[in-house]
């Protein structure tokens, strides 16, 4: 057997009866890099001190892709957020098409979208990778589902993909969110090949329920195989909430990536 992924888990939603720094110390001794969320939530000192390897972190607290306005407010956002990743050593720094409120909800949210605000995001994610060049980090921007983050500009797979591919920018990648796609597109595999080029990371938590790979109707250790087999070796990350027990659930998660 051989684990061909570098394996990390999301913090925010495991043990959350535990301080966050003791979560992430937690995954660190079972193997797993460790994921964030917003780091405001958060006492960086201690989440330094635990010498965690940070795989993945939200890159901004607020703004918008596709209008001046967000924009503007998007790039300070990021800037801010940029210092804290490097201070934390982070690998990525994800985006999303707006800032999420309470429960995911987008803000605002967006059911169509205004003539040329493909374009904008475009500009707005070039600007995005200027600075993260000038910094030496890397963005991802994630694909959201149509369920839990109703009316999110530039949300679905198909969306994200058509932004990253066109920027085409080392400074950017694909965040491709395998529950999300699932729940909005569904077509897995496919979905993986077509978004290989510019992968930064994939993220799973089986469906219904967004718990551990194996709890659910997704076939993740066919999932496994077929990134194995089209020559992914990136981060794999589980976002997911433990059914039960949370070192099953991981456990469970390593043993559906272990081909």
């Amino acid at each position: 057997m051989e684990q061909p992924f570098q394996l990390a888990a999301c913090a925010e939603m495991l043990w959350p009866d535990r301080p966050i720094e003791w979560r992430a110390a937690r995954l660190t001794e079972m193997g797993f890099g460790v994921g964030l969320w917003n780091w405001p939530d958060h006492d960086l000192d201690k989440l330094e001190a635990v010498g965690a390897n940070y795989t993945i972190m939200n890159g901004y607290l607020q703004g918008r892709l596709s209008d001046r306005e967000g924009a503007e407010i998007l790039l300070r956002s990021v800037r801010e957020t940029v210092a804290v990743g490097k201070r934390l050593s982070v690998d990525r720094l994800n985006l999303h098409g707006t800032g999420l409120g309470d429960g995911g909800i987008p803000i605002p949210q967006h059911g169509s979208f205004a003539p040329g605000s493909f374009q904008r995001a475009c500009d707005t994610l070039n600007r995005i990778c200027d600075l993260a060049e000038e910094e030496g980090v890397v963005f991802t921007l994630e694909n959201l589902n149509p369920i839990d983050h109703p009316g999110c500009p530039f949300g679905s797979t198909a969306d994200v993909l058509a932004l990253v591919s066109t920027v085409d920018r080392p400074q950017l990648r694909i965040n491709l969110d395998l529950y999300h796609t699932q729940i909005g597109e569904g077509d897995l595999i496919r979905w993986c090949e077509a978004s290989l080029p510019w992968i930064g990371e994939v993220q799973v938590a089986d469906n219904p329920g967004r718990f551990e790979p194996g709890t659910g109707e997704i076939n993740y250790a066919g999932v496994a195989q077929a990134l194995q087999q089209m020559g992914y070796r990136g981060p794999v990350a589980m976002e997911a909430f433990a059914q039960g027990d949370e070192e099953a659930a991981l456990e469970a998660f390593r043993a559906a990536f272990t081909l």
